[in-house]
């Protein structure tokens, strides 16, 4: 009887912002979820879906015995692209009523998905695809488990997803059957044997993060000689998403206090006032500050944030998390501006728009962050700049200095100061920074190609990004003090508010007792 019905697979592809162009349903005394108002040379027209087709497996995952809004949350999750396979009104009623498994039915077909993956993307329904892109996938552990084995394969390299069930943690995450592990929890797992893989996603105890990539995501990246990395990954089925909050102020400003954590560096949002504009534009305590009109705040002192805020004058855009998010982008060792930034611009790049990125050497392009101790002679490297060029950049790398030993090369450009991007500020600026620093100095640089590969990609060069510190352990046994710089005191909660008091009409400032400050905005 099986042979008789013939289950469609259907890869429908839509434009960023558009619809596929069909309703999901479900209906009374109608069993399945119903393809509904297929619109004329929609995607899901061009693909092949019809009216009163039934959707056995979302992306390989059966969902045929899934609840309705597990299936529309699967379908809305994977991105500009979903591979349905589908059975036509006649045939499901048939294996209904001869209460045919229609599980088994749909796992010997032979799919088109399969098929095009032995060639780059290039044309779907009529369009050129988007590039295809490694995958993070949040999973948070159920009663019985993530639902998914492991396994390794002769000849094949790493470890692949296999055996999904269907209503798993890792199915409603939005893993595929035959996935393949990049990273676990941000460390890249590629070359570990199946044992150490297994044993890194039992000591993630209840949530774990993956990168996957797919054969046909393999395939391209190997033909273009690219390195799967999560900087390049789809972060569309992760979860928990970041809020971009837009507050007017009002007149007694916006209705909340700023308050900088000590122990962690997080800004936080505390006591929004009931009916303040930043209530209503959704700001909330306890929510994390990621960005300012569209800056990151992460390593600034409190001041600075203050001022950021203050500059907006009459409205504020604050990118912010609530700590369940900020663990989640945490565990992934990716900034929650990664998200914001891809979905200011969701349209991957097309391959005749990135074909000359793709004749870069197969390098993988990181960040270093060098952490150093001031030695007699300082730490051994100077800072320049090329007038009416973007950048800084060090050189006189002093051998065996502690730049030197910190990992620091000649023509290395600068990216971060303890912490603080100062890509943007001026060279004055960034001096002074360093000067500032005291005895130990953490530096985040790029060489050359590194960070011309970031900047034409248009990539935000983050901390996230480097391997393990390169770290000069213990401190000298002298300590130099020069006249000409200040002497560096630990400013306690006091002091600050004290600093702040002489702009009272902007901004008030408040001290507790548990090394924080609060600032009312």
């Amino acid at each position: 009887m099986i042979s008789v019905l013939q289950p469609r697979e259907c890869k429908v592809t839509k434009k960023p912002q558009n619809t596929y162009g069909f309703y999901l349903r479900v209906e009374k005394d109608t069993a399945g979820h119903l393809i509904r108002n297929v619109a004329k040379n929609s995607p899901a027209e061009k693909a092949g879906l019809k009216d009163g087709d039934r959707v056995l497996r979302v992306n390989g995952v059966f969902v045929d015995k899934q609840e309705h809004a597990q299936v529309v949350e699967i379908v809305k999750n994977s991105g500009n692209s979903v591979v349905l396979l589908v059975l036509d009104d006649a045939s499901y009623q048939k294996a209904e009523k001869e209460g045919l498994n229609l599980e088994e039915l749909g796992q010997k077909v032979s799919t088109r998905q399969q098929q095009e993956q032995q060639s780059p993307p290039s044309m779907v329904n009529g369009a050129t695809t988007a590039v295809p892109q490694p995958r993070l996938h949040y999973l948070v552990k159920e009663e019985k488990g993530y639902g998914f084995s492991l396994k390794t394969t002769e000849g094949q390299k790493g470890v692949f997803i296999v055996e999904l069930s269907s209503q798993g943690a890792a199915a409603k995450a939005g893993v595929q059957n035959n996935d393949r592990l990049i990273e676990i929890n941000g460390k890249n797992v590629e070359n570990d044997t199946h044992e150490e893989v297994v044993e890194k996603v039992k000591k993630s105890e209840n949530h774990v993060m993956f990168l996957l990539s797919n054969e046909e995501t393999d395939h391209y990246y190997k033909s273009q000689k690219m390195v799967l990395s999560k900087e390049s990954a789809s972060l569309t089925l992760l979860p928990l998403k970041p809020r971009l909050i837009e507050i007017q102020t009002g007149e007694n400003g916006y209705g909340f206090y700023l308050r900088m954590e000590q122990n962690t560096g997080d800004h936080v949002i505390k006591d929004v006032d009931a009916d303040s504009p930043a209530a209503t534009a959704g700001l909330k305590d306890n929510d994390i500050l990621v960005a300012v009109n569209g800056e990151l705040v992460r390593g600034l002192d409190h001041e600075s944030v203050v001022g950021k805020i203050k500059q907006s004058e009459a409205k504020t855009a604050l990118l912010v998390v609530d700590k369940e998010t900020d663990a989640m982008y945490k565990l992934a060792q990716i900034s929650p501006f990664s998200y914001y930034y891809k979905a200011q611009d969701p349209t991957p790049a097309k391959m005749e728009e990135r074909v000359e990125l793709h004749t870069e050497q197969n390098v993988n392009h990181k960040p270093r962050i060098c952490k150093m101790v001031k030695g007699p002679s300082g730490f051994g490297f100077s800072l320049n700049m090329i007038k009416n060029k973007p950048g800084l950049f060090i050189n006189e790398v002093k051998n065996h200095g502690p730049a030197d030993t910190a990992g620091v090369e000649n023509n290395d450009f600068l990216v971060e100061v303890n912490s603080v991007n100062v890509m943007n500020e001026s060279y004055d600026k960034v001096v002074q920074r360093i000067q500032d620093s005291g005895d130990r100095l953490t530096l985040l640089v790029c060489n050359k190609d590194a960070y011309e590969y970031f900047q034409d990609q248009n990539i935000p060069i983050t901390a996230s990004m480097a391997d393990p510190v390169y770290d000069t352990s213990e401190p000298p046994a002298y300590t130099e003090n020069h006249s000409s710089e200040p002497e560096r005191n630990s400013f306690e909660p006091r002091e600050r508010a004290s600093s702040s008091s002489s702009s009272q009409s902007a901004a008030s400032t408040r001290a507790d007792s548990d090394n924080s400050d609060d600032t009312k905005l």
